[in-house]
């Protein structure tokens, strides 16, 4: 039989991102709304589309062989996996998600201490009651469904852990941040058997390089343009790159061309300094991988 890898995409937030991030990375993946098994033009691949919040258990079982999911999650089920490199979708966002101790503006409650005996709502249950727990804090947690932000403004419990990037939703509902507990960023995690397999790992491995690289490349662009020679210096001061421009001579000619990798917003703001130094020929290309 054949080697297959079997693949987690991230249901709900993640996954356009990921279905996206794949197809910049190489390969086509097609979800529907009927199915939960997308299909991908790769005949040593096999997805499925799992939650996030269970990844890390069914990646630990072997029922996939690797997924992608938040660390948080990761955290929340134990879950014994191996990491294999951090995914930061830039399109989704580039900061780490918080998960935070929060109560009502008015509430007494300064430092995780001050809510002994209290009444804790959450979805993160396992990593709360552990966190307290280390810290010899009695508290109860409670599972939340959803709306756990009302539950402490209606008096429903003490406190809440919640998540937040910014915490500008948490202010907005009146509510105050006592700390942070974890941050969290999607992680892609790798069932221990399948990554000691040397032909899976070899295809994990090859499956991260593209689809980091693709990573990479969000937000970037190629820019080309020709100039003459005596300007390069103060062209290549005001061009950024990830590491110098290259610059090569144009045949028969006192004139250089110059090619360099920057990020997408900033073009806006150096081509009129480009032209002003007497570029001319500018050419912006867009990419899809960055290794």
């Amino acid at each position: 039989m054949a080697n297959i890898l079997k693949f987690g995409i991230p249901k709900g937030s993640l996954e356009d991102a990921t279905v996206n991030l794949f197809k910049q990375a190489g390969w086509s993946v097609g979800v529907s709304s009927r199915s939960y098994f997308p299909t991908i033009d790769d005949g040593e691949m096999k997805c499925s589309l799992i939650r996030p919040q269970e990844m890390g258990k069914y990646v630990q079982r072997g029922t996939i062989d690797v997924g992608i999911a938040g660390r948080d999650w990761v955290a929340e089920n134990q879950a014994d996996v191996v990491e294999v490199c951090e995914m930061v979708y830039s399109k989704v966002s580039r900061r780490p998600v918080r998960w935070v101790l929060v109560v009502a503006q008015d509430s007494k409650v300064e430092k995780p201490e001050d809510l002994a005996g209290g009444v804790i709502s959450t979805e993160l249950v396992g990593f709360t009651q552990r966190y307290f727990a280390e810290r010899n804090i009695p508290v109860t947690v409670e599972f939340s469904w959803g709306a756990t932000e009302a539950k402490v403004v209606e008096g429903l419990c003490d406190a809440i852990v919640e998540v937040t990037e910014t915490g500008s939703t948490i202010r907005a509902n009146n509510l105050r941040i006592v700390c942070d507990l974890m941050s969290s960023v999607p992680v892609m995690i790798v069932n221990r058997t399948a990554w000691a397999d040397p032909w899976k790992r070899a295809k994990i491995e090859q499956i991260a390089t593209l689809l980091q690289s693709a990573l990479r490349a969000e937000g970037m662009v190629g820019l080309k343009l020709n100039a003459p020679a005596e300007a390069i210096e103060a062209i290549t001061a005001v061009l950024p790159s990830l590491k110098n421009p290259t610059v090569s001579h144009l045949y028969k000619s006192d004139w250089v061309s110059i090619e360099s990798i920057l990020p997408e917003k900033e073009v806006r703001l150096i081509i009129p300094e480009l032209l002003r130094l007497g570029a001319q020929g500018i050419v912006e290309y867009p990419l899809n991988k960055i290794i």
